[in-house]
């Protein structure tokens, strides 16, 4: 048997959850640590993986030796143990865990970068000159090559001189042969900043509180301790400013940042105001880049070339170098929880544990912060910040709750807008001033019915209704695709057709209204429609924000961190509507919708006024959103939460079972729930069985309980000493945030 000094336990990318031994030769000795990427040979073939540990002796007496080492695609060691931490406390296997860490293109590693031919001249200036003017006469095309390069001393990417001579690459070609210039491939830089227009800018005077809130964060910045602050600040308070003269303080001390941001939406209005203040420190992270565009921006922020990453949830995992400050804005949001596979972790609480383990300073900021975050600054866990005010001289709307119960009376039917909103967006089309009309519904119509026999179009595959879209013709399953492209003509159920009828309205509709009702209104939307391709939302704000429209209808997307100083106007339809939901985060989820709605009115010099539509005007959360009161919000809510026993004070965990057969699904539920009992402790609390919110998905049936427990690391020591049968999928979702859907 082979000696090697040390020996490595490496878990491969393939689909084994248990690391096998490697040797480390001596010449590896210096780099082989945990967090490095290997290729060793698996079955006479060369394999990728990630040393997990270096020890002593082999579990095994005949092992192979490391074939190389990767340094330039492993984690750095304060993203290692995270991946340790979160293995453990979320119940995924560690190949699963380093996926999310690592994008596919720097796993596979063989992702070629993208190169262009560059055309340099290959003798002197004065050389090329005299060969130019022999070739007047004999080759006038070749010449006329060699003009352009004497003009572009430094050369140029052959298409581009090709372009600007209006000549093929034969001459081209022809004059490298006569050894006059010289083709290279050179790497192309994929970044997604390539381009874009922004405009330089300088640090903004502060007010008193915004000062206090940079002191505090920029003075344990200094001291290299670990801080979690929670910045609360009404809409427009400032806090993308307090965010930059921090970054700013963190880069004079050498240490990098990360910026969250929890939709896409946000990223480009972001990126333009953080390169506006640091030009091209910046990455950019997300899930709309091409595969070639991660790959560069990954491996940019492994080399240190960018100190500030700006991301979604997953830039969270981004191998920066000497990361010292990490902001998680609009913090609230659940876009920052991965709910749908393992590992369900929170970004804003694995923010909280990098910062931990890199000494870092955290900052969660939100105008409406989550209940969790906040609870945690009142008990002394955060350390507090507030903005109370806007930080220029514009004021916090004035907010005007409509009883849509009257407008319906007053019209003898369904209206989509109240005489007061007629009004109000007629005086803003007058003035030149902006809109915006927010409903969370995307289509034209909701569903499809026939009158006669109560049969709802739904989804053959999903237990949803289908929703009706104009601008294709078609009903659309918002689950899992499933359409019917055009809609019947015929019940399936009575086989009549005269009783068939669309209900609900969408964003589509409400468009379209519009323009009935406003021939010459100029309208954009926002909604998961018209931003399917890669780039369109920035396309679509950057028209609106440019005045190329008067009106923009939107879903959540245009919700949050946009920032238009000529909206006057937010009107908010069916305020209502997410209050119907039976989940005990409904009430905290529609306070949050309607403040961050209401915030995008008036933010600049013009006062702004904000329109609730709602048929429960009296309800205490539309009460309460509409004068924008989180202090009055959270005592409230906190008071139900504490006396109905949910988060913050327990800790929640969601089993949702799915399979092909309804009657074995719910039966393996109910049986892993009984056994589950058995292992917790009495200070656990099981709930009975029920179907999930979608009770069928994709042809899969799903039940699920809830399990209200002190701490997540006994549910799932529990749930890991059991198992289900392959016909049946078990999903755990630890600190779930939906218990409905």
């Amino acid at each position: 048997m082979e000696s090697y000094p040390k020996i490595a336990s490496v878990l491969l990318d393939l689909g084994i959850d248990y690391p096998l031994d490697y040797g480390v030769l001596e010449s590896q000795l210096d780099q082989a640590y945990p967090g490095m990427r290997v290729h060793v040979p698996v079955r006479g073939h060369l394999r990728s993986g990630m040393i997990l540990d270096v020890k002593e002796r082999p579990s095994t007496p005949h092992i192979l030796p490391i074939a190389e080492l990767l340094p330039e695609s492993s984690l750095p060691a304060d993203l290692f143990e995270l991946a340790l931490w979160m293995e453990k406390y979320y119940l995924t296997p560690a190949r699963k865990i380093l996926k999310t860490f690592l994008p596919t293109q720097v796993r596979v590693n063989n992702y070629n970068p993208q190169t262009q031919a560059f055309v340099t001249r290959a003798v002197s200036q004065d050389q090329l000159r005299l060969a130019c003017q022999e070739l007047r006469h004999s080759s006038a095309i070749q010449a006329k090559v060699l003009d352009c390069l004497l003009l572009n001393d430094k050369g140029l990417f052959l298409a581009d001189l090709l372009e600007l001579t209006g000549v093929s690459r034969s001459p081209v070609q022809t004059l490298a042969e006569k050894k006059l210039l010289h083709i290279q491939n050179v790497c192309i830089d994929r970044s997604p900043l390539i381009g874009e227009e922004y405009f330089k800018t300088k640090p903004k005077s502060l007010n008193e509180e915004q000062l206090q809130a940079v002191n505090a964060f920029c003075a344990s910045l200094s001291q290299q301790e670990f801080a979690t602050y929670l910045l609360h600040g009404v809409t427009g308070s400032g806090k993308t400013e307090v965010y930059l003269q921090t970054i700013e303080r963190a880069l004079s001390l050498g240490r990098s940042t990360i910026m969250l941001v929890p939709e896409i939406s946000l990223t480009e209005q972001t990126i333009q105001r953080f390169r506006g203040r640091f030009e091209n420190h910046i990455a950019i992270l997300h899930h709309r880049l091409s595969q070639g565009e991660r790959h560069d921006q990954w491996h940019r922020i492994r080399r240190g070339e960018a100190k500030i990453v700006i991301g979604a949830r997953s830039a969270l995992f981004s191998p920066v170098q000497n990361l010292g400050l990490i902001i998680v804005d609009e913090e609230h949001d659940a876009a920052y929880k991965q709910s749908e596979e393992r590992p369900t972790y929170h970004a804003r609480d694995m923010a909280v544990v990098r910062g931990k383990l890199t000494q870092s300073v955290v900052i969660l900021g939100s105008a409406t912060p989550s209940i969790e975050s906040y609870h945690n600054a009142q008990r002394g866990k955060y350390r507090l910040f507030t903005l109370t005010s806007r930080a220029t001289t514009s004021q916090l709307p004035a907010v005007t709750i409509v009883d849509m119960r009257k407008e319906y009376e007053r019209n003898h039917g369904y209206t989509s807008f109240s005489q007061l909103l007629i009004d109000k967006m007629k005086q803003r089309l007058a003035q030149g001033e902006q809109t915006i009309i927010f409903l969370n519904r995307r289509g034209y119509h909701t569903s499809m019915q026939c009158l006669g026999c109560g049969y709802i179009f739904k989804c053959p595959h999903c237990d949803l209704a289908m929703t009706f879209h104009l601008g294709q013709q078609k009903l659309c399953c918002h689950l899992c695709g499933h359409m019917l492209c055009p809609p019947p003509k015929l019940c399936p159920s009575c086989k009549v057709s005269e009783d068939l009828k669309f209900r609900g309205v969408g964003t589509e509709q409400i468009q379209k209204a519009l323009h009935a009702l406003l021939p010459d209104v100029r309208t954009l939307r926002i909604d998961g429609d018209t931003t399917r391709h890669k780039g369109s939302h920035d396309k679509l704000l950057r028209e609106f924000r440019t005045g190329k429209a008067d009106i923009l209808i939107g879903t959540q997307m245009i919700a949050k961190g946009l920032h238009f100083p000529s909206v006057t106007l937010v009107a908010v339809l069916n305020a209502d509507s997410s209050l119907n939901i039976p989940d005990f985060r409904a009430s905290e989820q529609t306070f949050q919708l309607i403040t961050q709605v209401a915030g995008r009115a008036g933010r600049g010099e013009l006062a702004g006024e904000v329109i609730l539509q709602t048929q429960l005007p009296d309800n205490a959360i539309i009460q309460v959103a509409a004068e924008q009161d989180y202090l009055k919000f959270y005592s409230q809510e906190l008071e139900t939460r504490r006396l109905f026993n949910f988060p913050p004070f327990i800790h929640l965990a969601k089993c949702t079972f799915s399979g092909l057969d309804a009657v074995l699904t719910e039966q393996v539920c109910l049986e892993f729930r009984k056994k589950l009992i058995t292992k917790l402790s009495r200070s656990a609390h099981v709930h009975p069985v029920g179907p999930s919110g979608y009770a069928r998905v994709k042809d899969l049936y799903r039940f699920q309980f809830l399990i209200r427990a002190p701490s997540m690391r006994e549910v799932g020591a529990a749930i890991s000493q059991l198992s289900v049968p392959k016909q049946v999928k078990l999903h755990v979702d630890l600190d779930a945030l939906s218990t409905f859907f």
